[in-house]
């Protein structure tokens, strides 16, 4: 197996939020080499609106994992995490979602790759673009398809700081 560049977005928006990102970091290391983290960054919900702010971030990594394997490693680990279902978009103590992974592309009933509303979520891009502004998705630069955003609106997103700077005796232990 031939490891790839796989890219995550991870989102929480209950409970201890730098606390949840900083869970699924050291849990996620089973799962794939974590190589560069983005920044924290605050985004104000979408779609379903009576709920808390998210903390978002993305990392990237490697993983020898075909797609449908990682993702079910992803599932296995938010429901450790304590993750239950809930409404769609609706509020989580943890989400991960694989971005890409290598130059994989898959369209099927539980995965899409790449991410298919990568490029219209601000507070996706706004942590990749920290990381891989240069990644090509659906022949755009990450930076290009931030920059296509209209400015303004409801996905309007806001740099925290690092993990390190907002938890320092966690980030210690990873």
């Amino acid at each position: 197996m031939s490891h790839r560049t796989v890219h995550l977005g991870l989102g929480t928006n209950l409970g201890d939020r730098v606390a949840n990102l900083q869970s699924a970091l050291t849990a996620l290391a089973d799962l794939i080499t974590i190589g560069d983290r983005s920044s924290v960054w605050e985004t104000a919900p979408i779609h379903v609106l009576d709920q808390p702010a998210f903390l978002n971030m993305a990392v990237a990594g490697t993983s020898s994992a075909e797609p449908l394997e990682l993702l079910a490693g992803i599932k296995a680990l938010e429901t450790r995490l304590g993750r239950v279902a809930s409404v769609r978009f609706g509020p989580r103590l943890i989400d991960i979602d694989i971005l890409t992974l290598g130059d994989e592309t898959l369209d099927s009933d539980i995965l899409t790759l790449p991410h298919p509303r990568l490029g219209e979520r601000r507070f996706v891009l706004a942590p990749l673009a920290e990381i891989a502004p240069e990644l090509i998705i659906s022949g755009h630069s990450v930076a290009a398809l931030l920059a296509r955003l209209p400015a303004g609106g409801d996905d309007a997103v806001r740099r925290v700081g690092t993990l390190d700077s907002l938890a320092p005796n966690l980030a210690a232990a990873l």
